[in-house]
């Protein structure tokens, strides 16, 4: 009987599970195998993440020169990276060291780094997202540009997209040091299926370092991470924000008794069920993540429709696992299609929806305008 071939998919599935469950596997891969591993860890931003676990359990000696030569650089990119994200936080906490009342809330990457947690060792440092109070947000703009900061151009349209339909402002970026600033006033635009309220968010944040910064209760670090992946984004290529959901819930999971309900209890509280399910899910199906049966069972209250979920286990890993770089999908590039058009439908409602296409094939395709800053998608407002 002739043996079946593994596909391109599988094989792409089977070497990232190694490299996010077991690293230290990673030194006893084939060549050929291990060579595709960097490729695929690199195009997912997980490349300083193995880089860091290989390294931690002196298992990067193992590996073959160029294999190791390309880990090494990896990890010095991350450090750079993250002296650049350190020094930008010291910087935006003296701007707001002023106003002691204005609270500062860092989100996702940056959060991660300043609270030191799990999934902040070997993670690349793109920009800085901030949650401030609605109230304060065009008071922190302001402060922001006094200091450096300018905004990107935009037209009428595009500042009302972001200004009314988003959960944030358009860019800011420094004119030295170009590091991009996104300031929120929510974690999903308002124009979305969900409502989670921001004034519930801000009164659970914790200081970090006992400074002037902040960052998200341990429950909504994890409900923002479930959030952003499963309903402020394609998930194209988002594997990274998965192995972040995983590394939050073991880490608080250890940490804190009665974690699994109280997360369960604070995604009722703020109306997220539905990523709460998604990300336990996924994460449990995915990557293992020992996530209680009990748990399980309980979060079935935010699961949508059964063909819905069937649907959705079938395209989720498609999406988030790369695809082979020397391999077509067409399964792959069909799924990333629908869960894109996912992304639109569920941030905006129809009519709008409809609108903000129609103009968006009209300032692209129709309109010339060299130079212009590209009208944002409407899944594209907020990035990992």
């Amino acid at each position: 009987m002739k043996r079946r071939t593994e596909s391109a998919s599988a094989i792409v599935r089977r070497l990232l599970t190694i490299a996010v469950q077991d690293p230290q596997a990673v030194a006893s891969l084939p060549e050929r195998d291990l060579d595709l591993l960097l490729r695929l860890a690199r195009r997912v931003r997980l490349l300083g993440r193995l880089a860091d676990r290989l390294e931690r359990t002196q298992r990067l000696v193992q590996l073959p020169s160029a294999a190791r030569e390309q880990l090494k650089s990896s990890s010095v990119l991350v450090q750079a990276r993250s002296r650049v994200a350190r020094w930008e936080l010291n910087r935006l906490a003296a701007v707001f060291r002023e106003s002691p009342a204005m609270r500062v809330v860092l989100l996702k990457g940056c959060a991660y780094l300043a609270a030191g947690m799990p999934n902040a060792a070997g993670r690349l440092f793109a920009d800085v997202d901030l949650l401030f109070a609605e109230r304060d947000l065009e008071v922190a703009e302001q402060r922001l540009i006094s200091r450096g900061w300018h905004g990107t151009k935009l037209d009428a349209y595009d500042q009302h997209y972001y200004r009314v339909w988003t959960h944030e402002l358009p860019p800011l970026v420094h004119a030295e040091r170009e590091v991009e600033a996104d300031l929120h006033h929510n974690i999903v635009p308002r124009t979305g299926r969900l409502k989670p309220s921001a004034a519930l968010l801000l009164e659970d944040v914790q200081t970090i370092d006992g400074g002037s910064l902040y960052r998200l209760g341990d429950r909504d670090v994890v409900l923002h991470a479930m959030t952003h992946l499963m309903f402020d984004s394609d998930m194209a290529d988002c594997l990274r924000d998965l192995v972040d959901i995983d590394d939050l819930l073991r880490h608080f999971s250890e940490s804190k008794s009665g974690f699994w309900d109280d997360l369960l209890d604070r995604a009722s509280e703020l109306d997220l069920v539905r990523p709460a399910f998604y990300g336990l899910h996924f994460a449990h199906v995915l990557l293992g993540t020992p996530v209680p049966d009990a748990i399980l069972r309980r979060s079935q209250k935010g699961a949508p429709w059964q063909p819905f979920e069937w649907v959705m286990d079938r395209l989720v890993p498609l999406a988030l696992f790369p695809i082979h770089p020397d391999m077509r999908s067409r399964r792959a590039t069909v799924a990333r299609f629908l869960l894109y058009v996912r992304s639109l439908w569920i941030r905006m409602p129809p009519l709008l929806l409809v609108r903000h296409l129609a103009y968006k094939f009209y300032a692209r395709r129709i309109r010339v305008s060299p130079g212009r800053r590209s009208v944002p998608d409407a899944g594209s407002a907020a990035k990992g």
